[in-house]
């Protein structure tokens, strides 16, 4: 997979792709700013990219505004957005554009697999959401909320599901057979009234319910 990266700071930039490429990715080229990065991604048309969410100049949402334009240019085109701190609104923002989209804390960048796991995922349309961030909205919930109804279990499923993993791995980090996982996601999607859709799409529909009803709809400021 060739991969484009754009990230201000010199050792995160560079320790990306040396990470990158130890974990087989063709790195494609690695920008500190958005002025380098467009003629790059002109050049080099990579099949994703990995942004920064705050670059100079202004280092407040240009890494979310360079996805949001390529995304715009290209349906669904895989884009993986680092931020240094939780901040959910930016998340909510992304996982409007359903697929193909991931936002990780850089902290997890120092669990190689699990950031080339998450590479992988958005990288073939799926979604990688930094489980701090699920987290902290899970810590938010009331019970005003449509998704208080969810059980315990229900909710742990449906957080696993917005950081972006399969059922397979949901089995695997919450120790439940495939059956069991099933009647947890059908029961989600009964209890939310997404019963109608084919299960792809009620997928995605679960996720943006949790992340709707968690986050505010605009992205926060400095």
């Amino acid at each position: 997979m060739r991969v484009l990266i754009a990230e201000d700071d010199a050792l995160l930039r560079q320790g990306l792709v040396l990470l990158l490429e130890t974990e087989g990715f063709e790195v494609v080229g690695a920008a500190g700013d958005l002025d380098g990065f467009w003629p790059l991604f002109d050049e080099q048309r990579p099949d994703a990219v990995v942004l920064d969410v705050r670059l100079p100049p202004d280092f407040r949402r240009e890494g979310l505004e360079a996805a949001a334009r390529i995304r715009a240019h290209i349906p669904g085109f895989p884009v993986l957005v680092l931020s240094a701190h939780v901040e959910d609104g930016y998340a909510a923002e992304l996982l409007a554009h359903s697929t193909g989209v991931g936002y990780l804390l850089k902290d997890r960048i120092g669990d190689v697999a699990e950031f080339a796991d998450a590479l992988n995922r958005v990288a073939q349309g799926g979604v990688a959401l930094d489980p701090e961030v699920v987290a902290h909205l899970m810590r938010h919930q009331n019970r005003g909320d449509p998704l208080a109804t969810l059980s315990h279990r229900e909710t742990e499923v449906l957080g696993l599901m917005a950081e972006g993993h399969g059922n397979t791995r949901i089995c695997e980090l919450l120790g439940l057979s495939t059956p069991a996982v099933g009647k947890h996601i059908g029961s989600i999607f009964v209890k939310l009234g997404l019963t109608q859709e084919g299960s792809g799409h009620r997928r995605v529909q679960a996720v943006l319910a949790y992340l709707d009803t968690h986050t505010s709809p605009a992205a926060p400021s400095e």
